[in-house]
């Protein structure tokens, strides 16, 4: 049978491929960005109460009320901001249906999409198999800033959509509040759609600050945001997360989410709803994962990786260039067979595979697992 594939050049994901070989050699797996510990007991429960009580069955196409209003409440808390559960907010198959949604929604043939390198790999296939034009802005070492001038010059009566993403997977960066007042003022008076990828909302560092693009009035009007509740609740497992957007938006997305969704798991969104009553159990996220990051960065602070600290997500991003000139992947790889511990290789989300000589670690572990995982480390 011959087949014209619509992504010709698209293989297995380097997380499916690093996970695997970790699983082959045994190794410790600080790859793929799941928690290695449970869930919260309470949420379980909630989510197991919600199944004894009949929330068993389909859910309504935009979410469970009781949850659309808790996400509603959450942005009223945080950021002062109204999204309007009815018709202003949707819940989703996790974040990555939210993103893939959006752009089948409003990217047709030829329209341009402009997406910050290195991003996270799910970005680019989105918009090509629409038939959209990925226009990539490569970030670089260490700092990973936005020039806002090559912003502007790459902006063209084709584009559509900017793709935002932070805090930034892999990288571990945030975008400042100038960062997004640039935004606001490249996408002032145009049709330009923001989609802005927020799931690491709630993990920011050393009293940093998240700046959602809802803060900014231009931008909340022009923008989705996408999150995760698998990220937030550490049960990635579950696949739930949800987008905003104002109602004019949202009207589209929706068309196009009934049809390839429609609805998602229904006890684990009213569990969710029930959780999210006490706002603690995001707002102490951020201190909760600094202590880890703390803690991996203090063990390997006298080995021969470099690294900024990661100023969001659970990530942090090793700097190898001092231990060899190997290209990522292939040191990557060495890692994992030899050394027994599995990483991320940040080339594969580069324009032209750009080797930095940098990999991606996920610190939402045990203490056990990073101590064990730090030992290794300072050994290389």
């Amino acid at each position: 049978m011959d087949i014209n594939s619509k992504l010709p050049k698209v293989g297995t994901t380097i997380f499916t491929v690093m996970s695997a070989l970790a699983n082959e050699h045994n190794a410790i797996n600080l790859s793929q960005g799941f928690p290695n510990y449970p869930s919260s007991q309470k949420l379980n429960d909630l989510v197991n109460n919600a199944m004894n009580n009949g929330y068993n069955q389909y859910a309504p196409m935009a979410g469970n009320l009781d949850l659309r209003l808790a996400i509603a409440h959450k942005y009223e808390l945080l950021y002062n901001k109204t999204y309007h559960p009815e018709n202003e907010i949707t819940v989703t198959a996790g974040a990555t249906q939210a993103i893939y949604t959006i752009i089948s929604a409003f990217i047709h043939r030829d329209d341009e999409v402009i997406i910050f390198k290195p991003a996270y790999d799910c970005y680019e296939p989105a918009v090509k198999i629409n038939g959209g034009t990925p226009i990539s802005i490569q970030l670089s070492v260490p700092n990973y800033k936005i020039n806002w001038e090559e912003v502007s010059s790459k902006i063209t009566s084709k584009t559509k959509m900017i793709l935002i993403n932070t805090p930034h997977n892999p990288t571990g960066t945030i975008w400042s509040k100038e960062d997004l007042l640039q935004l606001q003022k490249v996408t002032q008076n145009t049709n330009i759609i923001v989609l802005s990828d927020e799931v690491y909302e709630h993990i920011v560092f050393d009293d940093a600050k998240h700046y959602s693009v809802c803060l900014f009035n231009d931008l909340k009007q022009r923008s989705f945001i996408t999150a995760s509740f698998g990220k937030t609740f550490h049960n990635t497992g579950w696949k739930i997360g949800y987008c905003c957007a104002p109602k004019s938006l949202m009207e589209e997305f929706r068309k196009v989410h009934q049809f390839n969704v429609f609805s998602v798991n229904h006890p684990a969104q009213k569990g969710i709803a029930d959780f999210m009553q006490d706002p603690e159990t995001y707002n102490g996220l951020s201190e909760f994962f600094q202590r880890k990051r703390d803690l991996f960065l203090n063990l390997i602070s006298e080995s021969r990786f470099k690294f900024s600290p990661s100023q969001g997500t659970y990530f942090q991003v090793l700097d190898y260039s001092e231990i060899t000139d190997e290209y990522d992947v292939d040191f990557a790889k060495q890692l994992t067979i030899d050394y027994k511990i599995a990483s991320i290789p940040l080339s594969v989300f580069n324009n032209d595979n750009k080797d930095d000589k940098v990999l991606r670690f996920c610190f939402a572990k045990t203490e056990e697992t990073l101590i064990k995982a730090a030992e290794i480390l300072s050994k290389i």
